[in-house]
């Protein structure tokens, strides 16, 4: 009985329009690849082989992607279903 309202409780607690897990580790890989991204392009311009204009919008746009995944996971858990599963 105790396993039971232990799962019922996590169910509760879990709350979002899409499903928290899913949003996070989706959000947890496009951040992840944005650092990974800038990282490159940061070692392609201290190399010169991208010039710094491009390497500005690089990181610019790869920041906004990743500040909107997170906002986005942020808003999910924010806009989803209430603790007794209705909307």
């Amino acid at each position: 009985m105790n396993a039971n309202s232990d799962e019922n409780q996590k169910k509760k607690r879990m709350k979002g329009f899409l499903n928290p897990k899913i949003v996070r580790a989706v959000t947890f890989y496009i951040i992840s690849a944005c650092i990974i991204f800038s990282v490159v392009v940061c070692i392609l311009a201290i190399w010169d082989y991208a010039k710094t204009d491009v390497f500005w919008r690089m990181i610019a746009t790869l920041a906004v992607i990743a500040v909107g995944s997170a906002v986005f996971a942020f808003v999910n858990g924010i806009f989803g279903a209430d603790e007794a599963g209705t909307m």
